[in-house]
């Protein structure tokens, strides 16, 4: 079908780019730090700040436990288990080494306690106790944990267990970590408050959170930290100013201070030098479109969901839009039902397509409005 070039959004989208005068900043290179892998993105949009081997599978240690949470927050939001129920801690969850919570073989621990114990403590015992509470056995848990990957995309990451201890072909990537930060984020506002958490006490005993960042940096209120041999020193960090949200994936550095500043330094190159903002609403009128054989002359368009953007910080005003209509568009319309094509590009290079779709149900005309435009279309 062909298309064409509608001038109905060169006003409101030139009105919209000018709104700041901020002059266009020179943007410089992202800091270089010791990490193996890096990834840096806006969380609401998912944009690439800065990266550096972001597909490269690597070992991922107690990051691993972002999956095992992200497993339990689905298994309460669909009703299976709940925050109050008790688990009967088994032999293999007490006796797993590395770092834990210090649960009791045969003690029965609340869910909530467990998870606390997994996300404040990074808990290993905790994190095989929940486990085998969802699934019966820790390697069937594992394999749960993989079909949750798959479905949000995590095309690159494969688990073996639920704690991150070391195990053959026990890996993911960068990019595949910050997808699943986005995910829990997004999908589970009222449990992730927990990463902020900096200490959680459990059995008279009070451990810290490991993610330093928490007391360096008040922005910061996630997520996870990691380390075993193989997978270095490791930190997924999220951070929120100016309703601005950013995500920082670093794997591999040589030591704590080494995770703890490169993951500061990209936090506030990407927070310096790049800003997010609301192109449009949801439900917004952005554009109309001339409906053919239908009731109403004209169908209001608009997106689905809120649009934002992410740019580099002073350029937003350089932003340039185009939009494609359909040469003909034809009634019935549904709500919902996309019609047109929004392309928003910077400096030649497009930054984000979206579908433009009917605000409103526009169906087929009466017989004469029909059959007018039928003649009109010969013309047209």
């Amino acid at each position: 079908m062909s298309l064409r070039l509608s001038n109905a959004l060169i006003v409101p989208l030139f009105l919209l780019f000018s709104a700041s005068s901020v002059a266009q900043m020179p943007t410089p290179a992202a800091p270089i730090i010791g990490a193996k892998s890096y990834l840096v993105i806006d969380s609401k949009t998912g944009h690439e700040i800065a990266a550096l081997n972001a597909d490269q599978p690597l070992a991922p240690a107690s990051l691993t436990k972002m999956m095992t949470t992200y497993v339990v927050f689905s298994a309460l939001k669909q009703g299976h288990i709940t925050l109050e129920e008790e688990v009967t801690v088994s032999e293999k969850a007490w006796r797993t080494e590395g770092s834990r919570m210090f649960i009791e073989v045969g003690k029965r621990v609340k869910v909530q306690d467990l998870l606390l114990g997994m996300i404040v403590q990074s808990g290993n015992d905790a994190s095989v106790a929940l486990a085998e509470h969802i699934a019966g056995t820790e390697s069937v848990f594992a394999e749960m944990m993989n079909q949750h990957a798959v479905a949000l995309g995590m095309h690159a990451s494969h688990f073996r267990n639920a704690t991150g201890l070391p195990a053959k072909n026990h890996t993911t990537t960068a990019r595949d970590l910050a997808t699943l930060s986005r995910a829990i984020i997004e999908e589970f506002p009222n449990y992730y408050k927990w990463h902020a958490m900096k200490e959680f006490t459990f059995n008279s005993i009070r451990q810290s959170n490991r993610n330093s960042l928490l007391w360096r940096d008040d922005s910061v209120d996630g997520l996870k930290t990691g380390y075993t041999e193989a997978a270095g020193y490791c930190l997924v960090t999220s951070a929120i100013r100016d309703d601005m949200r950013i995500i920082s994936v670093v794997l591999g550095t040589s030591s704590i201070k080494a995770r703890v500043d490169g993951s500061q330094a990209l936090l506030n190159y990407a927070f310096r030098f790049f800003e997010t903002r609301l192109l449009f609403k949801a439900g917004e009128k952005i554009s109309n479109a001339r409906v053919w054989k239908s009731e109403k002359l004209y169908s209001g368009l608009g997106v689905s969901e809120d649009l934002y953007i992410t740019v580099r910080r002073g350029s937003y005003d350089h932003l340039k839009s185009q939009l494609n209509i359909p040469a003909i568009v034809m009634a019935p319309l549904a709500a919902g039902q996309p019609v047109a094509n929004l392309s928003i590009s910077l400096d030649g290079e497009e930054l984000l397509q979206t579908p433009l779709r009917a605000l409103d149900d526009n169906p087929m005309g009466k017989f004469w409005q029909r059959t007018k435009d039928t003649v009109s279309l010969w013309f047209e």
